[in-house]
């Protein structure tokens, strides 16, 4: 058969799509059983309710009612209903109680099973005997649906709280154990089942979705358990064929006639059971999953897929085929996470079975969308999407193509945890299919091929990602210590690349044993367990018996690479470091440590081994350790010489005779105090001193030195700030002397970093404004009554505009941001320093220090470089809303009007576009509640229209076209501000009124609003287009049609294949390169203030990922860190 023919849609001789005219036939029951197609218009459709009271019963219910005897009907399917909604009741035996009912009176006992569907349902309606003895299926369900609560749109199977918790299993339980209790005679009665079913193909055909989605789960379960029955009476039946054929074979002296006839019997027997289940799970196949598969509803489709994977596991025999196969292969494209997540679950119970050789087919055909599916936009079915993938490596004898390897490989790196441990289970497996079986090298091999992988990708900065990755499954060669160790101390054993990966895996390996936490991006806030305290508190003596020895080789081995002994540097930070004072031995190894840190720290200038080298230093001084003592004397005599080198070299530096060894001694040097300055208390030594001497000859004589300014401004910040922090521990008396020098050294270091702003040197430059700002944070935010003997230092107006102009000249410069001459990693570089300039210059303004009219030198930039700080400068504009509304409005207007009188008269109406534009995203950022803004719109409008009518009296009319501007904050105005306005524009404007700039802010104010109405004030805008848009997007979703009258089968298979052909995302056209720009490192730069394109149809969520890669240039977000 041809691969097209298996995956069409059309008839055949099982199943048949003609299910819109289906009628479910009883075989021997003269009662005439119809669908309710078309029974009820959508008009007609009221939701359903759960416990809300409908207005009342129809009076045919109430007269028929009077019939049944008092208690018994009704009664029963309450006892039924409560039964299964409390989950109290031993359902066994509630099931067990039903069918000696039914036994007794078969009738009373079907309308009791009705009813109790229909309750199921949220329906307040009762089916009573007359209506059951005398309407049809139709009739009966139309008279239902009039019974439900128009007020509600709720039913127990989507209802929420604790009573309806388990209400769906228990549901499905009960029909299991009905079908079961059934299995050996009512199954076959030609009337139970049969009148069952054809009540459950109306209801799952109506219009009402709790009848709809009620009707089609428990038609569903009902199928998977005839199915059940129907494999466990298959197997009955083949077993029996083979024992009447081993009797007939027998010879004739040794043949039981009576066991053959017998045998015989039984044979036909299960011969017409089969017929009779065959005939059952044809009615709800053709009745109800070849309907519902597709309903609008994703729960419904959902509860399909997932009952067909049941089906397909419990009678391979009958349903593991391509025309059964095919729906779960079509849902695959399925719009709703949740229907997708249900067909990858229900293909990796597949996969994991012995079908393989029965799958090929499916295989070849969905291998792409299954391969796409890795990238889906909900992250819980990409996760499951990779599984999968890995069973189909593991179990398929061709596996997956080079590049569909490569395509998970990169997920690894995820800032999801669940996805990157799925992506590290397969690429584990992959490396462990080409590994040395042998014990003794398995753990070598492993970490040498898992090196490789490291070098090849792009993600070198991100170790600690890839190793949190493996840790579920290669824990044990990850924590192999011993291995790598060896490995590293080896002469000649690896190259220098493969040395610093292993490096890298080993460090990152030994925090996630140590903390048993993953790395940032991926944690997850819980609360530790004694179990894993212990745990820990075990790793870390594991590591620390370890290491202690070997460290010392390690420094030693690699001290002369910075790059590597800096990484190394950070293995001590998870030691027991108190196990050093326990023994002589100990203490030994402690002062290898100390001597190869120390000379580390002094033969590198680069900023990261240095750090490193202090911060292991000041673990090592704490006075929680027996050896603090000893350390902390050899660090004095190491920072004692190192002041003393740089004095002696400064000296020579202030004099005018030094050479360029005495430069690179005072540079080296001043870098250790620098970084130890940022550590420790330094105030001590006086550095500030020696630091200013040499920061004023650096400003005096213009022969500014980089090496050296760059560390001097650095440890001249830290000593204010050491300086403020000790001032409190001075008595009454000498605080007084101490903070007036404190004060006088911060005016002079302020004056000397404003000088440093306009050098030629980027870094100096940078490191003066930078310092500059933490300076003024820190002395510059002081409150008054906090306890502080400090005083609030305030900058002066000279000071404000140097630093203005630095934000304009360097931080807002084109040149530099679009410069082709360097690289990109330059270019991120300069990126992330320009942000941290930004972002140091809005805090000075959200603290207080600068005024809030200052924040309109960067909302000036807001839309021309939004890409690179429009997420700065929005939270800034946040922050000073929250200080003062009015404030920050009057702020927005000021930085308009200042934007107005800057344009040129030749390129007047580009730039006055661009005002206009930078006016419209200024005015989305107002909060949505107009109530909220209309006082700070209010006192924006009034600023406005005085700043516009400046010069009416002497007939200037240059202004009046600010007005243009200021319509674009109007559409946010209520009623009573709008004619307040109006009234204000007629008087102030009262000379120019017919001018065309003042008609057209009038018309703003009374022609109504711009893009949103008054009445929606409170709703948000990206609410309001779903809202307008929702019926639409019903409408277009992957089930045009509830009933799906209008389009067969076949005509939906060859539209879902024709519009998956033109959305298709195919990984096997695409490099590794290809994925990660797909998987997007570069952070978004869209806004939510702009406008969202319309999706007219469905198209492929899998090209939008709900999880992102680390970014290779900083954290994802600077905002908690540069604004809490």
């Amino acid at each position: 058969m041809d691969e097209s023919e298996l995956y069409s849609s059309g008839d055949d001789d099982d199943i048949s799509l003609t299910g819109s005219d289906f009628e479910f036939q009883l075989k021997t029951s003269g009662r005439k059983l119809t669908s309710t197609r078309g029974a009820t218009s959508p008009q007609e459709v009221h939701p359903p309710s759960v416990s809300g009271s409908s207005s009342s019963q129809s009076q045919a219910s109430k007269d028929s009612q009077s019939e049944i005897p008092e208690g018994h009907t009704h009664t029963s399917a309450s006892h039924l209903y409560e039964a299964v909604r409390s989950g109290r009741s031993a359902l066994q035996t509630v099931t067990d109680d039903w069918l000696d009912e039914y036994r007794r009176d078969r009738e009373a006992g079907l309308l009791e099973l009705i009813n109790f569907i229909v309750q199921c349902s949220g329906c307040k309606g009762v089916v009573t005997r007359e209506m059951f003895s005398s309407l049809q299926n139709a009739d009966i369900i139309s008279h239902l649906t009039k019974d439900f609560n128009e007020d509600s749109v709720s039913y127990p199977l989507v209802s929420l709280g604790p009573q309806w918790r388990h209400f769906r299993e228990g549901v499905c339980e009960f029909v299991s154990l009905l079908v079961r209790g059934c299995r050996h005679t009512l199954l076959y009665d030609d009337f139970l089942f049969s009148s069952l079913i054809a009540l459950l193909t109306g209801l799952a055909d109506s219009q009402v979705r709790a009848f709809r989605h009620t009707s089609t789960l428990i038609a569903m379960r009902l199928m998977s358990s005839i199915v059940s029955v129907a494999a466990d009476v298959n197997a009955l039946a083949l077993m029996t064929q083979r024992r009447c054929e081993l009797e007939k074979n027998k010879p004739v002296e040794h043949r039981a006639v009576h066991r053959a006839e017998e045998l015989e019997n039984s044979y036909r027997e299960l011969l017409e059971h089969q017929e009779d289940l065959r005939s059952l799970m044809n009615g709800i196949f053709k009745g109800v999953f070849v309907h519902r598969y597709r309903d609008r509803v994703p729960e419904i489709r959902a509860v399909c897929m997932q009952e067909m994977g049941v089906w397909i596991r419990d009678y391979p025999a009958r349903f593991l085929n391509d025309e059964h196969l095919k729906y779960v292969g079509w849902m695959l494209h399925d719009k709703q996470a949740a229907v997708r997540l249900q067909c990858v679950l229900t293909l990796q119970k597949l996969y994991e079975q012995e079908f393989i050789s029965r799958l090929e087919l499916f295989t070849s055909r969905f291998r792409e969308r299954m391969v796409c599916m890795i990238l889906d936009k909900d992250s819980d079915v990409a996760v499951e999407a990779v599984k999968l993938m890995l069973l189909i490596q593991q179990q398929t004898e061709e596996g997956l193509s080079e590049d569909e390897c490569a395509a998970v490989y990169p997920l690894v790196f995820s800032t999801h945890r669940g996805l990157a441990c799925a992506a590290g289970a397969f690429l584990y497996h992959t490396l462990c299919s080409v590994l040395d079986k042998r014990s003794d090298k398995r753990s070598v091999c492993f970490l040498r091929l898992l090196a490789h992988f490291f070098i090849k990708s792009e993600y070198h900065d991100h170790a600690a990602y890839l190793v949190d990755s493996l840790w579920d499954v290669a824990r044990a060669e990850l924590k192999d210590w011993d291995v790598m160790t060896s490995l590293l101390l080896q002469e000649g054993g690896v190259e220098d690349e493969l040395e610093s990966a292993l490096i890298d895996i080993m460090m990152c390996a030994v925090r996630q044993a140590a903390e048993a936490t993953p790395p940032p991006p991926r944690s997850t806030r819980k609360t530790v367990t004694a179990r894993e305290k212990r745990l820990q508190v075990q790793e870390r003596k594991r590591i620390t018996n370890h290491f202690i020895p070997v460290f010392p080789q390690l420094l030693a081995k690699f001290s002369a690479d910075g790059g590597k002994v800096s990484r190394l540097l950070s293995a001590p930070l998870f030691f027991q470091l108190e196990v050093y004072g326990t023994s002589g031995r100990l203490e030994k190894c402690l002062d290898l440590l100390l001597s190869q840190v120390c000379d580390v720290l002094l033969k590198h200038s680069e900023e990261c081994v240095l750090e490193a080298c202090v911060r292991v230093l000041c673990a090592l001084c704490a006075d929680r350790y027996s050896f603090c003592g000893r350390v902390q004397r050899a660090v004095g005599q190491m920072l004692d010489s190192t002041v003393e080198k740089f004095s002696a070299s400064l000296s020579e530096i202030l004099q005018g005779s030094a050479d360029e060894d005495d430069f690179y001694r005072a540079a080296s040097s001043l870098n250790v105090l620098a970084i130890f300055s940022s550590a420790r208390d330094m105030t001590g030594r006086n550095l500030f001193e020696f630091c200013f001497q040499l920061l004023k000859m650096g400003v005096e004589t213009r022969e500014i030195n980089e090496k050296l300014m760059v560390p001097a401004l650095k440890c001249a910040a830290f000593h204010l700030f050491w300086k403020g922090v000790t001032i409190t521990q001075y008595t009454a008396e000498t605080h007084k002397v101490e903070l007036k020098r404190v004060l006088k050294s911060l005016h002079c270091f302020c004056v000397v970093c404003v000088s440093c702003l306009s050098a030629a040197q980027s870094h100096v430059r940078n490191q003066a404004f930078v310092c500059l700002c933490d300076v003024l944070l820190v002395f510059g935010s002081v409150c008054d009554g906090d306890g502080s003997p400090l005083q609030r230092f305030s900058p002066d107006e000279s000071l404000k505009a140097e630093m203005a102009s630095f934000i304009i000249d360097y931080v807002f410069s084109e040149e530099e941001l679009n410069g082709e001459d360097e690289d990109e990693e330059r270019k991120m570089a300069a990126l992330l320093q320009r942000r941290i300039q930004l972002a140091g210059y809005c805090k000075l303004i959200i603290y207080g220090v600068l005024e809030l009219r200052a924040a309109t030198d960067i909302l000036k930039y807001y839309n021309k470089f939004y890409r690179d700080f429009g997420d700065i400068i929005k939270e800034t504009l946040s922050k000073t809303k929250m200080i003062s509304s009015v404030e920050s409005a009057r702020t927005v207007c000021l930085c308009l009007q200042q934007l107005f009188s800057g344009l040129e008269q030749d390129r007047r109406d580009e730039e006055m576009m661009e005002i206009r534009f930078l006016a419209k995203k200024l005015a989305v950022n107002f909060s949505i509640n107009l109530h909220v803004v209309r006082e700070p719109l209010l006192a924006l409008h009034q600023d406005g229209v005085r700043f516009a009518s400046q010069g009416l009296e002497k007939g200037d009319l240059m202004n009046l076209g600010f007005l243009e501007i200021l319509s674009e904050f109007s559409f946010k105005l209520l009623q009573p501000e709008r004619k307040q306005l109006a009234a204000d524009l007629r008087r102030v404007c009262s000379s120019a009124l017919n001018s065309v700039f003042v008609r057209m802010y009038e018309r703003s104010l009374t022609a109504g609003t711009r893009e949103t109405a008054a009445s929606a004030a409170h709703t948000p805008r990206r609410k309001r287009r779903r809202t307008q848009s929702s019926v639409a997007v019903e409408t277009a979703a992957v089930i045009p049609d509830t009933r799906g009258d209008d389009m067969d089968d076949n005509d939906f298979a060859d539209e879902f294949l024709r519009k998956s052909a033109r959305r298709r995302f195919s990984p096997l056209t695409r490099s590794v390169q290809s994925h990660l720009s797909t998987l997007s490192l570069a952070h978004e730069d869209g806004s939510e203030d702009e406008e969202e394109p319309e999706i007219e149809d469905y198209d492929d969520e899998d090209s939008e990922m709900g999880f992102i890669l680390p970014s290779t240039h900083g954290s994802a977000s600077f905002l908690e860190d540069l604004f809490h």
